[in-house]
């Protein structure tokens, strides 16, 4: 097949694999916000989408590190079909999560998916160990941080509003969530499109279309536009789990969480690591409920997201390295 159009469907790919992680990961954003009825759902998908836009238009710093810290594209002899393998395993992930309306992490699943489809076209000499740990760091401490954040926000908030009237503390961190939604959802286009952006530029590396990892205009946009439309789509599945299942959630606690998980986010993006967006929530989410009362959060339902969560990377691993075979017993040989 022509190389151009194998770069094609790399590009097709990444972008499909955006478009379903900004539906697979709206929820993240809005959850809160549409749980406590700050905003309409159509609303908040909008606001979702064009802070999405907004924010993956401004970075690209995690691109750069998604596009070679893994491995060297350069390096691999197929390596345009190594992302094609790894496109395909994380985007057949990221449906199956959302069909069982699980927040799993699309972060998780395309670095497990691009390190499984790298082991199974040149082996685990092929990965750049010390890149790959730096990623993984970030990815497992992140949650722990808005965890923490989280419950300290909660606890601050409680103490802070502890003599108001209920229905004063709603209204005021009601309208508050607005705010916090469209924080939280820039801040998810800041580190969530550009994992897209860093696969095409890794293809375009591999394929020796260019020579650095610097982000094309065109790459840059069209991962934005992506996310943007799959942010219009939203994740109705996810959303019932993330607003409802943990623990009721009322005004002030999403609040607390939009904020926490927001800053831990946009750090990370500062410092060109990728995280997961849907772990970091998830956990901001999980620290509130805890400082609110920890007997209000349904720990049945956060070990289930936290086993997916475990799950992921292994799992993803092992399918992209099926795929890459699979690809190389029927067009590489």
């Amino acid at each position: 097949m022509d190389a151009t159009i194998i770069l094609w469907i790399v590009v097709f790919l990444a972008l499909a694999f955006d478009f379903i992680n900004g539906f697979h990961d709206t929820a993240n954003a809005i959850a809160t916000t549409v749980s406590t009825r700050a905003l309409k759902p159509r609303v908040a998908i909008l606001l979702a989408a064009t802070m999405n836009f907004v924010g993956a238009i401004t970075f690209t710093g995690v691109a750069k590190t998604i596009g070679g810290s893994v491995a060297n594209p350069a390096d691999l002899e197929f390596g345009v079909q190594v992302v094609i393998a790894a496109l395909i395993s994380a985007i057949a992930w990221n449906l199956i999560t959302w069909w069982f309306g699980i927040p799993s992490s699309s972060s998780h699943a395309l670095i497990g998916s691009l390190a499984g489809a790298v082991i199974g076209a040149a082996g685990f000499s092929a990965i750049n160990k010390e890149g790959f740990t730096d990623i993984m760091k970030a990815l497992l401490l992140s949650p722990l941080i808005a965890f923490s954040i989280g419950f300290i926000l909660m606890w601050i908030l409680k103490k802070a509003f502890a003599k108001a009237s209920p229905h004063s503390i709603n209204k005021g961190f009601r309208f508050g969530q607005i705010i916090t939604a469209a924080f939280q959802s820039f801040s998810h286009g800041t580190n969530d499109a550009q994992k897209a952006m860093g696969i095409i530029t890794f293809a375009l590396v591999a394929a020796e279309v260019q020579d650095n990892y610097d982000v094309p205009l065109w790459v840059k946009i069209s991962a934005a536009v992506a996310m943007a439309l799959g942010t219009s789509v939203g994740g109705w599945k996810i959303i019932k789990t993330m607003g409802t299942k943990i623990f009721k959630i009322e005004p002030i606690n999403g609040f607390a969480a939009d904020i926490g998980s927001a800053v831990v986010i946009l750090t990370a993006t500062v410092i060109h690591l990728p995280v997961s967006t849907t772990h970091v929530i998830t956990s901001s989410i999980l620290g509130v409920g805890s400082a609110k009362r920890f007997s209000s959060v349904r720990w049945s339902v956060a070990g289930r997201i936290v086993i997916a969560w475990v799950i992921t990377i292994p799992i993803t691993m092992s399918f992209a390295a099926l795929v890459y075979w699979i690809i190389e017993k029927l067009f590489l040989q």
